[in-house]
């Protein structure tokens, strides 16, 4: 099965030069022109405190860009849900999915930074429990029952319309995720292709009875960018990428494994990594015939508005025309 991803944390160096405002609108208009080509999924991602202007509030922008698309799913990835209230979660969660009529999904995640659950009071040592808790009443809250939380009662209305395992989802990377996952009844998304997570979640789902379960493997995906000239565009946007890469690496924690994780301290270690990377068109057409898959990022780290373009342009021109 094909899957061509548009992903966005919008997090830039400081040396991108283009303002936020302009940086958001350019993400809403590559998201209307990925429903209008073949892209499959636009990925967003939530983080706070960060100092690089890292999305934020990434269900309020694909709300946004819910309404400037009609047939591209939006997909939140990984939703923070110990850092919110799950009631006013599954209003806004409820919302989107009337109004994309089944195209928006997310993916709930714990979180691995401590001065994220600082900033909103939520106990760090705790986290496991209060994603437990705050999880089953978001739940239950989209399942349309009577949720008491925080001591009083409410029923959500409208609720979503969409089955709740194709609503929600749960990532991680530890077993206690995928049993979590099972327990919960949802499909298991973790952030790295690791067997051993994927036999944890069969086994907790036949220990739970959880019949319809579904284990969604990352596939050692690559933020991938198109040129006719991938030396030029590294000379270009190079630094931009390795920004992001040591921004990541900054975040490093004992528990986090994800494919995404850089180790390269500059350029070229970037390039032989593999994680970064760009392709030329022909490239780029024998990537998704030979995995299904390609995973693009215009705006990683900053890029220049014009070179985000230019990559998303070449696909469009380029790529798709062979797919």
């Amino acid at each position: 099965m094909r899957n061509i991803v548009l992903r966005f944390d919008m997090r830039s160096a400081p040396q991108c030069t283009d303002p936020p405002a302009e940086r958001y609108r350019a993400a809403i208009e590559m998201a209307e022109w990925a429903d209008q080509n073949a892209v499959d999924v636009i990925g967003l991602s939530e983080h706070h405190d960060t100092g690089d202007g890292f999305l934020s509030a990434p269900l309020q922008l694909a709300g946004m860009m819910i309404a400037r698309t009609r047939r591209v799913r939006i997909s939140v990835s990984a939703l923070l849900v110990p850092l919110h209230d799950p009631l006013r979660l599954a209003e806004d969660i409820a919302l989107l999915d009337l109004v994309a009529n089944g195209r928006f999904s997310a993916t709930c995640g714990l979180g691995y930074r401590e001065n994220e659950y600082a900033c909103f009071g939520v106990d760090w040592e705790r986290r496991g429990k209060v994603f437990d808790e705050k999880l089953d009443a978001l739940l239950r809250a989209l399942g349309g029952e009577v949720v008491e939380f925080n001591g009083s009662a409410t029923q959500l209305q409208p609720a979503p319309t969409s089955p709740i395992p194709l609503l929600l989802n749960i990532g991680g990377n530890s077993k206690i995720a995928a049993r979590r996952a099972a327990r919960a009844g949802l499909f298991f998304c973790p952030a790295i292709d690791d067997p051993a997570l994927e036999d944890s979640y069969w086994a907790a789902c036949r220990e739970y009875g959880f019949k319809r379960g579904f284990y969604i493997s990352p596939r050692a995906p690559s933020t991938t960018f198109i040129s006719e000239d991938p030396e030029q565009c590294w000379k270009e946007i190079g630094p931009y990428l390795l920004y992001d890469a040591t921004a990541y690496g900054a975040w490093r924690h004992p528990t986090r494994r994800a494919y995404a994780e850089s180790f390269a301290s500059d350029i070229e270690e970037l390039r032989s990594e593999g994680k970064y990377r760009v392709l030329t068109p022909a490239q780029a057409v024998k990537t998704v015939q030979d995995t299904g898959s390609l995973h693009l990022a215009p705006l990683t780290g900053g890029v220049p508005l014009d070179a985000a373009w230019r990559s998303l342009r070449l696909f469009e021109q380029a790529v798709q025309v062979h797919l």
